[in-house]
């Protein structure tokens, strides 16, 4: 492959051209691996980006879209920034609320790959869907969880899903956790919660960036135990349109 820091205009152009021609007729793990190629070929591998992002469908967003987004608000330049302001001024996930929350804050830490302060993030809307009480104590009674409303937790799992390239959420843990027949024991160790009969400890032990075990994140088995991870996997929003 030419490298652009040396190649000549002509050359950059047509690479460009090539990455950007990819990235729109290929499979989506493949274009997840040439959104950073694009990125590294500097301003005009940026501003193909812009074009590309622009194009795509974004209710439902897909992986793709949320990694070009991602690559885009890194990137911060103030031509960048007031592309994202201007077209996409709450992200590319709809931060749809039944109760007036501002998911804002879980989409700018996501979009930054700050998984711990996403993480922290997280815990805090949860308690703000149950209640003063609970935004007071900082923690979910499983009672609690059964009542979110399904569109909250839909947004609060997209926005975890698109921004974590389809490796973290609710709806994944859900996932896996029915592939292992519901057994918990079964899960901690396969999401990274538990190694032998050690529980992994918050917070220097668990990963918070993508080299994590798929559904290591959000940790919802440190709000209290069992149950309130049971009402999250159990709750309707999983089987909803």
């Amino acid at each position: 492959m030419t490298d652009l820091t040396t190649a000549s205009v002509p050359e950059a152009s047509k690479q460009i051209a090539e990455l950007t021609s990819q990235l729109r007729v290929t499979a989506e793990r493949k274009q997840l691996q040439l959104i950073p190629e694009l990125v590294n070929t500097g301003v005009a591998g940026l501003e193909a980006l812009m074009e590309f992002l622009q194009e795509q469908p974004l209710d439902p967003p897909n992986l793709t879209a949320g990694l070009a987004y991602q690559a885009l608000y890194q990137a911060d330049t103030p031509k960048i920034r007031e592309f994202l302001q201007s077209r996409f001024p709450t992200g590319i996930v709809p931060l749809r609320s039944e109760l007036g929350i501002d998911y804002t804050p879980l989409q700018q830490q996501l979009a930054k790959q700050d998984f711990k302060a996403s993480d922290s993030v997280t815990l805090a809307k949860l308690c703000e869907l149950a209640g003063p009480t609970a935004i007071q104590r900082k923690w979910l009674y499983f009672s609690e969880v059964e009542k979110f409303p399904i569109t909250d937790l839909q947004t609060i799992d997209a926005l975890w899903f698109i921004h974590s390239q389809g490796k973290f959420g609710f709806s994944v843990q859900r996932e896996l956790w029915l592939s292992l027949g519901k057994n918990w024991e079964k899960l901690w160790p396969k999401i990274g919660w538990k190694t032998g009969n050690n529980w992994t400890r918050y917070p220097h032990e668990f990963t918070w960036d993508l080299s994590a075990p798929k559904g290591h994140l959000p940790l919802s088995n440190q709000l209290r135990g069992v149950r309130v991870i049971a009402s999250l996997l159990s709750h309707p929003a999983w089987s909803s349109p």
